[in-house]
């Protein structure tokens, strides 16, 4: 049986992105490969194949379980708790 999620009652309606790349990357004045934004607060980060990996670093550190693609024409989301698609 396929894992399944018990954070989907965290997601806000109505999130929008903060940004429109990844809010550490562009700090830094560094790139990123693709981008995720958070459905709780909708932090922007660079996905775990960009070197830095933001979107799992705002995961460890404000504990928010649950991303979305935002990159065009993908259409999933995340849970990093479970480690399942939802």
């Amino acid at each position: 049986m396929a894992g399944q999620c018990t954070h989907v009652a965290t997601i806000k309606k109505g999130v929008k992105p903060k940004t429109k790349g990844c809010e550490g990357c562009l700090k830094m004045g560094d790139t990123w490969l693709h981008l995720r934004m958070c459905l709780e607060c909708g932090h922007v980060g660079c996905c775990d194949s960009s070197k830095n990996r933001h979107a799992r670093a705002h995961f460890h550190e404000t504990k928010h379980p649950l991303i979305q693609s935002a990159e065009r024409g993908e259409d999933w989301r995340w849970c990093y708790v479970d480690d399942v698609y939802l």
